[in-house]
């Protein structure tokens, strides 16, 4: 699933295609997605103008010139593409076309459909059951060290387990706990609450860092995720730890043929790679 990198890259590309234009057309080629789309949305969507495309955590807001908002989640699949005239022809699973008063068409493509989307009031958006319990924003001011300490005192669970916890960080994944957990040098395995108040900083100062990187290069393109323009993403080619197993850790000199490298374990039915050695 697209994780905070690569919605924020997905919303940045879509703000000059959209942000200013009003959609002089919209296509609904089917009535839902993961969940039923709203009622008449192509007709509620038609004529509007987009005023503004914010992120909350893995979810695009975009702000209606009528003061509604069109809450977009891109689920395992989903993706948005741009093309700056009509495109040469459909592609499978092209569910949604939106065509800008610019000449603009953009479509939205999810072959798996664990994408959705609403149309919600602005004054409704904080109290949406898809939002209202998420966690800070970790590129924003709430989210230091003395939030995450307080968050994580308590938390009996694994710190990556914690990491995963939408409403304690939005918009992280799998890949991304990962590989701040790496930068942080603290194993996936320990208990939350265990960690100090200068691990709990680095913790802090490895997300962003990590997240700052992951967007600067489109993200990660492992199997679905491209870029609005179609561009794939190339933080993959950066990874520390993530998908590696079995291979050297890269900040430190492991004798693979002794300790075995980069591991990977499963904690609740997700991969996780780590160095045991580089990690404590």
């Amino acid at each position: 699933m697209p994780e905070l990198p690569e919605v924020e890259t997905v919303r940045r590309g879509l703000v000059p295609a959209f942000v200013g234009h009003c959609l002089t057309g919209v296509v609904q080629r089917r009535p839902d997605l993961r969940f039923p789309l709203p009622d008449d949305f192509a007709g509620r969507l038609r004529g509007r103008r987009i005023d503004a495309i914010d992120r909350r955590g893995k979810y695009l807001l975009l702000l209606l010139e009528n003061s509604w908002v069109w809450i977009a989640h891109l689920g395992m699949s989903g993706r948005f593409r741009i093309f700056p005239d009509a495109p040469d022809g459909e592609e499978a699973h092209d569910h949604l076309l939106f065509t800008t008063d610019a000449g603009a068409t953009v479509t939205f493509n999810d072959p798996r459909r664990f994408g959705f989307m609403d149309l919600v009031m602005a004054s409704e958006v904080d109290r949406h059951p898809m939002l209202m319990r998420l966690g800070p924003d970790p590129l924003g001011p709430l989210f230091d060290a003395a939030y995450l300490a307080a968050r994580l005192q308590s938390r009996r669970t694994p710190i990556k387990a914690a990491l995963l916890d939408q409403g304690i960080v939005a918009g992280m994944g799998n890949i991304y706990a990962s590989e701040s957990l790496f930068r942080a040098r603290i194993a996936p395995d320990r208990l939350a609450a265990s960690l100090t108040p200068q691990q709990v900083e680095t913790l802090v100062a490895s997300i962003r860092s990590v997240f700052v990187e992951a967007i600067a290069a489109g993200g990660s393109s492992l199997r679905d995720h491209r870029q609005p323009s179609g561009e794939l993403g190339f933080f993959q080619h950066h990874f520390a730890v993530y998908g590696r197993a079995g291979r050297q850790c890269p900040d430190c000199r492991c004798n693979v043929a002794e300790t075995g490298g980069i591991r990977r374990i499963v904690q609740s039915g997700r991969a996780t790679f780590f160095c045991g050695r580089h990690q404590r």
